[in-house]
């Protein structure tokens, strides 16, 4: 499956881009109009960014903070540091390992979150800033023949950026 993205800067470009692919009698069914008015980045399925950093952090608290537990557990107990001798030995190690668990929390929300935030996005973060900004977005969805018909028929318009996409 393929993707045709165009970014168009007002309602009556996107408008007459929809109409002049209409026109030249391609499927309708695949093409659609994104922005104030039309379907929102949510209802089409653009990923929120936050969204899926936030997810990737609770997915990776699951393994690092055990994995921290155990860690730090073993590194107490390896080394014989004493040093929380307060609390035993036992207690000692229990502590080491509890900031081990926190160790592997912290990673997981600055790996998880703040890398799957900064690098995961991909190009949905940009449209959805566009469209917040209040530009319009043609998506056609199709085989690559469709997709380039349309890059064709959209060249016509003022656009400020067309992009194409391979689904793998």
């Amino acid at each position: 499956m393929n993707y045709l993205v165009a970014v168009l800067s007002d309602r009556i470009q996107a408008e007459a881009a929809y109409s002049a692919l209409e026109a030249k009698g391609l499927p309708m069914t695949g093409i659609t109009i994104l922005g104030r008015g039309y379907k929102s980045a949510d209802e089409y399925g653009l990923i929120d960014p936050r969204e899926q950093a936030s997810r990737s952090a609770k997915l990776m608290s699951f393994w690092l903070v055990p994995f921290g537990f155990a860690a730090g557990f073993a590194f107490s107990s390896i080394t014989n540091l004493g040093t929380f001798a307060w609390a035993g030995e036992f207690g000692d190690h229990v502590i080491g390992g509890l900031l081990g668990a926190a160790s592997g929390a912290m990673g997981s929300f600055f790996v998880g979150g703040g890398a799957g935030l900064a690098f995961g996005s991909g190009d949905a973060l940009p449209y959805r800033n566009r469209l917040s900004a209040g530009k319009y977005l043609i998506v056609v969805k199709g085989s690559e023949v469709l997709t380039r018909q349309s890059t064709a028929i959209l060249r016509q318009f003022e656009l400020e950026n067309i992009q194409g996409y391979e689904e793998m």
